[in-house]
């Protein structure tokens, strides 16, 4: 087998954990940007927990990232718990719900099998992935 045809297949491999990851998250009605931003209100320090702090965080516009939150408020996954400092950001809690929705996130059979890895093992795939992100990073707008 040749670099290329190994490359083509870790490629292949790539987008069947990305789709599994995807099919099995909607199993419970959410996409993946919505268990994203769960996973982030969850692990977050409080005073980052904003929409915007959410945004930035996942690279991506606040409009895409409010509909994202406002969605989330709407299936009682999270709550808007007031402004933090002197602005209009507004902190985003977890409920109960949430909490208890991210114990059957997708990620986590993820998460256990990196586990089984050895370090040398994480940190070539971690490389990998890496350089897979930097690959797909979409060029900034030109407006």
């Amino acid at each position: 087998m040749t670099e290329s045809d190994t490359a083509a297949a870790l490629a292949g491999l790539f987008e069947q954990v990305a789709r599994r990851l995807h099919s099995n998250g909607y199993a419970s009605h959410l996409f993946p940007a919505q268990w994203s931003a769960l996973r982030y209100i969850h692990h977050a320090d409080a005073d980052r927990r904003t929409a915007i702090d959410l945004a930035r965080h996942q690279g991506l516009a606040s409009g895409a990232v409010a509909r994202t939150v406002r969605t989330l408020v709407e299936k009682g996954l999270v709550s808007k718990m007031g402004t933090i400092g002197r602005g209009r950001a507004e902190r985003l809690e977890l409920t109960e719900k949430g909490l208890q929705l991210l114990k059957s996130d997708p990620l986590r059979s993820v998460r256990k099998a990196m586990e089984d890895l050895s370090t040398h093992e994480r940190t070539v795939l971690a490389k990998g992935l890496e350089t897979a992100i930097d690959a797909t990073r979409l060029p900034p707008s030109r407006v």
